[in-house]
């Protein structure tokens, strides 16, 4: 059974300043970034309180941004305790990831024909900022970064309702067990990938820019095999 988690249990997430943004909405993709990096787990009940106080915030915002989760699916509400992260199926994560394969695949693949230059150097820095948080162990650091850099170059094809679909499809398909890849050393090799598939887009080399897209996202679903 599940249980309410300790504040002693709780990962330290970042304090807010609320310079970017209200502070729902920087408590919502803070909260995001913890699930996705497994920070916050499956199973366990979250007050809003005790997450407040690592953010530095009122429980208000906090309660907000967990609403807008529950209605991503991303966590349960647990009446008079809070919210219990939702769990994810093997069966869910390759029916995501299969989507994902047919939506991303041949539109960054078209990318290496009509994306400018300046467009996609424009994501360099992002996919440097995945291979040093990767170095780092830094996962939250890494699946922000790793978010801008696949949503900023979906978006250079111009469909902004594939953009959405996509990014609703990365929130559902968290990646469990980056811990222990970190640990096994094997995230870095995958964060790699950005920066060889900037390079395979900038010399428009499609079979290359197919290749490595295609591996990366099959490179995600045996990371969840291999840590599930």
């Amino acid at each position: 059974m599940a249980q309410e988690a300790r504040d002693t249990d709780m990962p330290a997430l970042p304090r807010l300043d609320g310079r970017r943004s209200s502070y729902r909405e920087r408590v919502a993709d803070a909260l995001r970034a913890a699930l996705t990096a497994g920070e916050l787990r499956p199973g366990q009940v979250y007050s809003a309180p005790s997450l407040a106080a690592r953010f530095g915030v009122s429980a208000t915002p906090v309660r907000e941004a967990m609403l807008d989760l529950a209605k991503e699916g991303l966590v349960d509400t647990v009446p008079n305790k809070g919210f219990r992260v939702t769990a994810v199926t093997d069966r869910q994560l390759d029916e995501y990831t299969h989507i994902r394969a047919l939506v991303e695949v041949p539109t960054v693949v078209e990318l290496a024909r009509t994306a400018d230059r300046v467009s996609l150097e424009a994501l360099r820095p992002a996919a440097r900022e995945i291979v040093t948080a990767a170095a780092a162990g830094d996962l939250v650091a890494y699946m922000e970064a790793d978010t801008r850099f696949h949503l900023g170059l979906l978006a250079l094809a111009g469909n902004a309702h594939l953009v959405e679909v996509v990014a609703d499809l990365r929130k559902r398909s968290r990646l469990y067990g980056l811990t222990a890849l970190v640990e096994a050393g094997r995230l870095l090799p995958s964060a790699q990938e950005h920066l060889d598939l900037l390079d395979a887009l900038l010399a428009r080399d499609e079979k290359a820019v197919h290749e490595i897209m295609t591996r990366h996202l099959g490179h995600v679903r045996g990371l969840w095999a291999s840590t599930g």
